[in-house]
């Protein structure tokens, strides 16, 4: 039982490893996950996290249904609300930190919740993507109703769930549900310069702009607006706010200290 954490500067990755049950989550790796991003999320270093999958097959192909849906089903029909999360993330609208996936193959159920619940999402040529849930008498339950019809038309989000049919990588492509497609082999390495790319910027910055585009979806233009405009006020006081520019006026990287 594996959920692998590395760190390469202000970058942590975390590779779901269990290639033989396609990197499905049982209830092992979902408390291992769980405490993956907690670490992430505790430490001040690390600024953005790159989740993957082991292999060549598959990012993630969602709850172990030998596993972890039995325990929640028998919980449920005997009247508990069990916590129910997919590692962690899934039900957390405003985690605090940049998520990039780097889709190295099937993304299914809970798995595609999981990479929707990450900010940008770039997969290999041979990824798929589906909530094939109503095929088995349920939803999504881990944030695929919502999360979904946000990263793409409202079409595709509602034959994507109400068949539960996947699509492919150029599909998801086209309909904005990822980024761009790399090369298997290039795949990981592009994730890891985005990631670090975003981790060059200032630190309070990209938090406070990730929580205004998040917060914005859910208030409307107007008060998005005034949300937006107190968060930057807020932003201009900080040190970094006043370090880019004089970085910039004076030829030289900035050096942002998050405060």
């Amino acid at each position: 039982m594996a959920i692998d954490y590395e760190t390469d500067g202000h970058v942590a990755r975390i590779t779901i490893n269990r290639p033989e049950a396609m990197n499905s989550i049982d209830r092992a790796h979902n408390t291992a996950l769980e405490e993956a991003w907690r670490r992430m999320h505790e430490d001040p270093q690390i600024r953005v996290g790159v989740l993957t999958g082991i292999g060549a097959k598959a990012f993630c192909a969602g709850a172990d249904l030998k596993d972890l849906i039995p325990s929640h089903h028998s919980a449920v029909r005997a009247g508990a609300r069990a916590p129910w999360s997919m590692g962690g993330i899934t039900y957390e609208p405003h985690f605090g930190k940049p998520l990039v996936a780097a889709i190295n193959g099937h993304a299914l159920a809970g798995g595609l919740e999981l990479a929707l619940a990450c900010d940008i999402r770039i997969c290999a040529p041979n990824a798929t993507f589906g909530l094939p849930e109503t095929k088995w008498a349920l939803i999504p339950g881990a944030g695929g109703t919502q999360r979904l019809p946000r990263a793409v038309p409202l079409g595709w989000a509602m034959e994507m769930i109400l068949t539960g049919e996947p699509v492919d990588a150029e599909t998801a492509l086209r309909i904005g549900l990822v980024n761009r497609v790399l090369p298997l082999d290039r795949l990981l390495d592009g994730a890891m310069r985005l990631a670090a790319t975003i981790a060059s910027r200032g630190p309070l910055a990209v938090t406070a702009a990730r929580r205004a585009i998040l917060e914005g979806l859910t208030l409307g233009l107007s008060a998005g607006l005034m949300n937006e405009r107190d968060i930057f006020f807020q932003i201009m006081k900080t040190d970094d706010a006043l370090e880019g520019p004089t970085a910039f006026s004076e030829k030289r990287d900035p050096r942002y200290q998050g405060r």
